[in-house]
């Protein structure tokens, strides 16, 4: 009999599973993505229900039985981030995030820098100060840690120079077909990019995580960096965020 392993966890969604049990998906520190069943978790007595809440980075402990999900037998927080989800618009950042993760690291293969990304991220979002005027899709924090995803999943695009022709100037779209940035003379039915955006992207691509505030990202250069994450999103991933829309 496989003995419970122990890892670290971020719990990327929740769905409700027969009268008192919960479906985790859960990404994991040492396995990647992984499916798992908290069982009696909705009763009012659980030993551990509240820490299992969605964007809880905990340490948690998996048993691996016959089925295709693992089962929790043991739970310790190790950051709750109830400042996000009591928060409308950091929730609707941290959400995002996590709907991305799942979606891009959907394998059972740990990946240490995509785990230390997820995990700072959520730090960040929980000290993240709500801007009315702005859509939680459009925070810089947001895109910056998607940009970062497609980055370490191998997916983000070329941006230095005209991806069908080299020119390194006058690069004024993106098309995923051709995989990166595109010039005028290549611009053809490519997604239009102003060159304020692909500075936008080039700061929020270097900068740490906690320096995505810094960077210069009105509301036209976010609008359009998230259409390009979208688009790369489709084009590699054959998916669409849920909660993007």
């Amino acid at each position: 009999m496989a003995l419970p392993t122990k890892t670290q966890a971020v719990v990327l969604r929740s769905m409700r599973f027969s009268e008192a049990d919960r479906v985790l998906h859960l990404y994991t520190l040492d396995q990647g993505r992984v499916g798992a069943i908290a069982k009696g978790v909705r009763k009012t007595k659980s030993r551990f229900g509240a820490r299992l809440e969605p964007l809880s980075h905990v340490e948690i402990m998996l048993h691996r039985g016959s089925g295709e999900l693992h089962t929790v037998t043991g739970v310790e927080l190790v950051r709750s981030h109830h400042e996000t989800r009591e928060d409308t618009y950091r929730l609707g950042v941290g959400l995002v995030g996590a709907e991305a993760m799942l979606r891009l690291f959907g394998e059972p293969e740990g990946n240490a820098r995509a785990f230390e990304a997820l995990t700072r991220f959520l730090d960040l979002t929980d000290e993240l100060p709500p801007v009315p005027s702005r859509r939680p899709t459009h925070d810089p924090l947001g895109l910056a840690f998607q940009l970062k995803l497609l980055w370490v999943s191998g997916y983000l695009p070329h941006l230095e120079s005209c991806a069908e022709c080299g020119a390194a100037d006058g690069l004024v779209g993106y098309s995923p077909q051709a995989g990166g940035a595109v010039c005028r003379v290549c611009a053809d039915g490519a997604r239009r990019l102003g060159p304020a955006t692909f500075a936008a992207i080039e700061g929020l691509l270097r900068r740490p995580l906690a320096e995505a505030g810094d960077v210069a990202v009105g509301e036209r250069e976010a609008r359009e960096t998230l259409g390009l994450v979208t688009a790369s999103y489709e084009f590699h991933g054959g998916f669409r965020l849920r909660t993007l829309a």
